[in-house]
């Protein structure tokens, strides 16, 4: 058979995957590369990798999937990436890494000593966004480079995200999507455009860029370029291969999922987990952080996040259950078949899980309240879970409450999704159905649909969806434990961070040396 294929490249924090899919969304073939290092850390707490490792490595996929599979490559009517949000590849004039991208989970902060404009200050202390706005300029690397490396921010000729630099790679088109530019980037989501001058823009200005090194930004589907004679060379993809304009690896996975309107939320569980809906109409996620363009022409993303979401996982391994036995620790596995070992609500252990802040809670820290002398690593491992869920689900109702009526469905990906206890827990917190699609490999789906639709494949995102995504299994709500977690949400998790909040601030400052 002739069958039309797209081939996908999504790049995650942790490796790489390649697909060709067709256009009923199977899966024909799929290549995936770990990173031999998601990142090196020159001090605690920061996140550095070269960004030339991501092209080899998918060049590497790249080669692996067509040696594997000769009759398909003549089948490839286009290609769509996928990438990771928030991290930056700064090149100098002849298109060359200057440094290390730092990566989105870094956590270095600039000093942001010059303050902005008074009118801005003026602005942002009246809609009580003051500390949020300083929070963001200080998270935004190209500030912490102009603070701390001047040579460095002398030769940038470009700054880009991971995605762009990888469509230059591969078609020497230094060209990108609104989606992809999510993060510290002085973007109009809403108009899908840069701001024309940033540095004067009241909002534009605390990213510290100015429009000439960014990308050209074209629609999402629209094409990118065409595959080189070195980029072929490279990944073993014939040249001229069309690359099309997808979106970010959120927007993929909510699409992926099938969420295409207000009646259905797509939740990740990924490294950081999000909740995500999809709108015609453009609305902000909350105050001053904005919808994203979604990977379907003329769609938009609500997206709350919770920060370093089950990258917290990973955390409790190394710091907790791997330290009972270092020889021998529980696995992953071994805390998820015991999830149910533990009742919902822990016995009362609660998490609220901002071991990374957020924009609209930039002083968060995390805390655990509720332990006891019958508390156990099992009951740690199912409070992450429940915390995790209890941010997602607080970040659901605030689209409820923007979008004046409930969304009574979920689908759900990502890695926690694997799980079939963690899916039963999710539906559980939310009090509502909770269904997974066909493939854990959402995005790549996601991406493949974005494909489909560039060539024309599919006219609307709605027929792409129905004919490209299938529910493979629901989780229903156990009535017994949504009434356990209502409680628990609304008693306690709700009034938490409340609580908490001087003292958060209190912290912050004696992290930052202020006490005498």
């Amino acid at each position: 058979m002739n069958e039309p294929l797209i081939l996908t490249m999504d790049f995650g924090t942790q490796s790489v995957r390649v697909a060709l899919f067709d256009k009923r969304g199977y899966m024909v073939a799929m290549k995936k590369k770990d990173y031999d290092q998601p990142y090196f850390s020159v001090k605690p707490n920061w996140a550095e990798k070269d960004p030339r490792e991501y092209y080899a490595d998918l060049c590497q996929c790249t080669k692996e999937l067509i040696r594997d599979n000769p009759s398909s490559v003549g089948n490839i009517k286009g290609i769509t990436l996928t990438c990771f949000r928030d991290t930056a590849v700064l090149l100098d004039s002849d298109m060359k890494v200057i440094r290390p991208s730092v990566l989105w989970l870094d956590q270095r902060n600039a000093k942001c000593e010059k303050p902005l404009p008074k009118l801005a200050q003026f602005l942002f202390k009246l809609v009580g966004k003051t500390d949020t706005i300083n929070f963001n300029r200080r998270r935004c690397v190209a500030n912490w480079i102009q603070e701390n490396e001047k040579e460095n921010w002398a030769k940038v000729y470009k700054y880009v995200p991971v995605s762009s630099y990888i469509h230059f790679l591969l078609t020497g088109e230094l060209k990108d999507c609104a989606s992809n530019c999510a993060g510290h980037y002085p973007i109009d989501f809403k108009n899908k455009q840069w701001y024309k001058k940033p540095e004067k823009h009241l909002t534009g200005q605390i990213f510290g860029l100015t429009r000439d090194v960014l990308p050209e930004l074209v629609g999402e589907g629209d094409v990118i370029g065409k595959i080189t004679k070195k980029a072929a060379e490279d990944s073993g993809i014939p040249e001229g291969t069309i690359v099309y304009a997808a979106g970010s690896d959120k927007s993929c996975e909510t699409l992926g999922m099938g969420v295409i309107d207000e009646t259905l939320g797509a939740v990740s569980y990924g490294t950081a987990s999000s909740i995500e809906t999809t709108t015609a109409k453009y609305h902000e996620s909350e105050p001053f952080l904005p919808g994203y363009p979604a990977a379907a022409k003329g769609f938009y993303n609500m997206d709350i996040q919770v920060y370093r979401g089950y990258w917290m996982i990973n955390w409790f391994m190394k710091e907790i259950a791997g330290k009972e036995n270092p020889d021998d620790p529980k696995t992953i596995n071994y805390y998820n078949e015991h999830l149910n070992d533990v009742p919902a609500g822990c016995d009362g252990l609660i998490l609220q899980p901002y071991w990374g802040p957020g924009l609209s809670r930039p002083l968060a820290k995390g805390a655990i309240i509720g332990f006891s002398d019958s508390t156990t690593t099992e009951h740690i491992y199912r409070s992450i879970i429940e915390g995790i869920a209890y941010a997602l689900r607080e970040g659901l109702e605030h689209f409820e409450k923007v979008l004046k009526h409930k969304i009574p469905e979920l689908r759900v990906s990502g890695g926690g999704s694997v799980s079939d206890e963690i899916c039963q827990i999710t539906a559980d917190v939310f009090g509502k159905p909770v269904s997974r699609v066909q493939t854990k490999e959402s995005s790549s789906l996601g991406a493949a649909i974005a494909g489909f639709m560039s060539i024309g494949e599919y006219k609307t995102v709605d027929e792409a969806v129905k004919k490209m995504v299938r529910v493979k299994d629901t989780f229903q709500p156990k009535k017994e434990n949504v009434k356990v977690y209502d409680y628990l949400y609304k008693e306690v998790y709700l009034k938490l961070y409340p609580a908490l909040a001087k003292n958060y601030a209190k912290i912050k400052r004696f992290n930052n040396g202020d006490i005498k």
